[in-house]
């Protein structure tokens, strides 16, 4: 293809040549284009990408994001459980502990009932239920001043089971203590004189020293009398101390993972005789 002569001061002449990759041939004062041959863009040698392709790879970001997300859930469940089962392994090592150091701290004391002022020995010992004094408390451990500690058996919530709770009252004396009687009377199977106390009533006050139990019961050592042995009661029916303490307990739920409640068995070593009046009694 041959273009015609174009003067050599016109610039867009001179742009166009170059532009279609022209080969200019001067010819005097004038620049003639002998072959002027339109030539394409080399193609690059980076494509793009289709929809397809995209679509593609959302899909798989989504699903890669999808499995890290549950790989990260699964991971803080599993983290959620063991802090529960080791929470509540040590509820359950820690209420023990501190049934073992009340019952441990038993102090043996007489009280003047509040009907008639008649002394009577302090202790009330029922399946379900039992009264003692307590140099141990919840508030001031072994610092502070003896404690009438009032454990109860009762329902668990919603009627699944039972808890054991236990009311702390301060012990001010024998007269103090002797409130909690209403009177006194001959036991019907011993037939000898003991007090019959108030029921004991749960209050926001109580705390919960075992919870979501199957069952739980108390039992009392008695002395051995001759040619009889030493003998576990459900109830203590002799004006007297026992010899010894037992809290039989038993989950709700076994299950292998939790750390089971265990029956706590404690001696109480008592020398001093009922009858006899001590100098630190009253």
């Amino acid at each position: 293809m041959t273009a015609a002569p174009i003067r050599d001061e016109d610039p867009q002449a001179v742009a166009h040549a170059l532009a279609c990759r022209c080969r200019l041939q001067p010819t005097g004062r004038r620049t003639e284009v002998r072959r002027c041959t339109l030539k394409r863009a080399p193609r690059s040698s980076q494509s793009g990408i289709t929809l397809i392709e995209v679509v593609i790879a959302v899909t798989l970001l989504s699903m890669l994001s999808v499995g890290m997300l549950a790989t990260i859930r699964m991971g803080f469940d599993a983290l959620h459980n063991t802090n529960s089962r080791l929470m509540e392994n040590r509820r359950v090592a820690g209420a023990q502990r501190l049934l073992e150091q009340q019952l441990g701290g038993f102090v043996p004391v007489k009280a003047l009932c509040s009907a008639g002022l008649t002394p009577f020995v302090f202790f009330d010992g029922q399946p379900q239920s039992m009264r003692i004094v307590s140099t141990y408390s919840l508030d001031e451990a072994w610092r502070g001043q003896p404690r009438i500690l009032e454990l109860q058996v009762i329902p668990g919530d919603e009627g699944r089971g039972v808890r054991l709770i236990v009311n702390e009252i301060p012990y001010n004396g024998p007269v103090g203590a002797g409130q909690s009687c209403l009177a006194m009377g001959p036991n019907p199977e011993s037939g000898l004189m003991m007090p019959q106390f108030r029921p004991i009533q749960p209050s926001p006050q109580s705390f919960v020293l075992a919870d979501k139990l199957a069952w739980c019961r108390f039992s009392y050592l008695q002395p051995a009398r001759p040619p009889d042995p030493e003998m576990w009661r459900p109830d203590w029916v002799v004006p007297r101390w026992p010899i010894g303490l037992r809290v039989e307990m038993a989950p709700l739920e076994d299950n292998r993972a939790r750390l089971r409640p265990l029956s706590i068995t404690t001696a109480i070593p008592i020398n001093r005789l009922p009858d006899v009046t001590y100098a630190d009694a009253y």
